[in-house]
């Protein structure tokens, strides 16, 4: 047992949290701060203070909320086998900060989301495996502690539109962007001063501190980052102008090449971690309900997502947000969702108990597939509100409000249905590679969720009804094949 496990003097017999669970709580309540408040601001800046064409500021969304979901595999690869996850945490703090501060600056856009993207795969990823740890295994107090820690994410989430919205919108957007960086100096101040509350939790073995050479790492990293980013601007920018000169059969031929790719690391991991064991047939069984399940979940979060971007330009451009003489600001419609989690969540989590219990259980995708309906019920009411909005001009903030709520609803019934089964379902040697793939699922769905108003421009295909279309029909499509899927896994999911 690390320190950070051990119980605190003269606590009573029923042991409490670990000492460190406060630190990790607003370390990342604050860190989610600065992440949200990013999130509301950016295509609203890109569209009213840069001058991007509405299409271009999506399609940037599309790149960094995409990109921001697929680093966290590197991250937590680096940070076991080379950093420590104590050490990834504080790389990637110091590197969002920088980038928060650099998206003040108009001219240094790319280079601010390339640090923003870089410092999230060290941090995302290594908060939560630190906090894992400092929990036994089997220790009972570890999903109260995963609960609080999750609070945490929705205060930091609800707060940011509030403070970082006024600030970007009414003010100057420079200040909104500032907030965001002063909020992770802030996360990065309280996980420092908090380090002796952690014992050895996140450290390599032999180790109970950090030394002097971890903090020239940290800042060698750190600085590191900013010539990285600039490279990989100069390649994207290359790699973009090859790519859009391919035929489409090539793109094709390519997209085919990279599945292949992607569906034979599993036996490459296979082998060269248990030659003698090689996977069960049944494990096979149990990655492909989790691979099919994460199809199902592109098309969720790719609806979803809109929440930062469409919804968000609709706050702006279509909603009548004069309350008593005052405009409110569009960035603040995204602290529905964080608010209404945080009522909600122990209602379904009780729900979810008494009905698992009772006869009327129902399996992990049933209930996936329940939340992909009650989204498309949301873009319901988007979808009229969309053509209202066209007939008549601004509408009423109660139409996002309600399509807010029906979202947070489906999020509650899928996002952490699907995380529990994803450590369920993936056999133990390849548990992070399959979490890893759950990721990238919610990578490509936020990269659609950005171009997808693109993709059906000149269709005639209204983008809310089509995500009606595609949320609905994968949810009863989904519902249909609960109970394959569940014999599939061969045990109740």
């Amino acid at each position: 047992m690390s320190d950070a496990d051990q119980p605190i003097a003269g606590a009573p017999a029923k042991e409490r949290h670990p000492r460190g669970l406060p630190v990790l709580f607003f370390t990342e309540m604050w860190e989610r701060f600065s992440y949200y408040g990013m999130r509301a601001l950016l295509v609203l800046y890109l569209v009213n203070a840069v001058g991007y064409e509405r299409a271009d500021a999506l399609r940037i969304y599309a790149i960094y909320t995409g990109l921001v979901y697929l680093t966290p595999i590197v991250g937590g690869y680096l940070a076991d086998r080379y950093l420590g996850s104590r050490k990834a945490i504080l790389i990637g703090g110091v590197t969002m900060m920088l980038g928060h501060f650099a998206m003040a600056v108009p001219a240094l856009l790319h280079l601010a989301l390339g640090l923003l993207i870089i410092g999230n795969g060290f941090f995302k990823p290594n908060i939560s495996t630190l906090l894992g740890t400092l929990y036994r295994e089997r220790d009972p107090r570890r999903d109260g502690g995963f609960t609080i820690f999750y609070m945490g994410v929705n205060l930091g989430a609800f707060f940011s539109p509030l403070i970082a919205g006024t600030l970007g919108e009414k003010i100057g957007w420079h200040w909104g962007f500032m907030s965001a960086g002063v909020g992770m100096a802030i996360g990065i101040t309280v996980f420092l001063r908090g380090q002796h509350t952690l014992g050895s939790a996140g450290l390599f073995a032999g180790r109970q501190r950090l030394v002097r050479s971890d903090w020239a790492h940290v800042l060698a990293i750190s600085a590191s980052a900013i010539p990285a980013v600039l490279l990989a601007v100069e390649v994207w920018q290359w790699a973009g102008a090859w790519w859009a000169s391919l035929p489409l059969l090539a793109k094709f031929g390519a997209g085919i090449g990279l599945c292949a790719v992607a569906g034979a690391i599993p036996r490459f991991f296979a082998r060269r971690d248990a030659e003698a064991k090689p996977l069960t047939a049944q494990e096979w069984r149990s990655m492909f309900v989790i691979g099919l399940i994460a199809v199902f979940v592109i098309l969720f979060w790719m609806g979803f997502e809109q929440a930062g971007g469409t919804m968000n330009l609709f706050a702006d451009k279509q909603t009548d947000r004069i309350l008593f003489g005052w405009e409110m600001p569009a960035s603040y419609f995204q602290s529905v969702n964080p608010l209404a989690i945080i009522a909600l969540a122990p209602l379904f989590a009780m729900a979810w108990t008494r009905l698992d219990r009772s006869r009327y259980a129902l399996s992990d995708p049933a209930k996936q597939g329940g939340g992909m309906i009650v989204l498309g019920l949301g873009f319901v009411v988007m979808a009229l509100a969309q053509e209202r909005a066209d007939a008549m001009g601004l509408v009423g903030p109660q139409w996002l409000l309600f399509a807010y709520l029906l979202h947070t609803i489906g999020e509650l019934m899928l996002s952490p249905i699907g995380l529990s089964m994803v450590t369920k379902l993936a056999p133990a040697r390849l548990g992070a590679m399959m979490m890893g793939l759950w990721f990238t699922s919610t990578a490509i769905a936020n990269y659609l969720a950005g171009v997808l108003e693109a993709l059906l421009a000149g269709s005639g295909i209204p983008l809310y009804w089509f995500l009606v279309a595609t949320s609905i029909s994968g949810g009863v499509v989904l519902l249909a094949l609960s109970p394959l899927l569940t014999r599939l896994a061969l045990r109740r999911v």
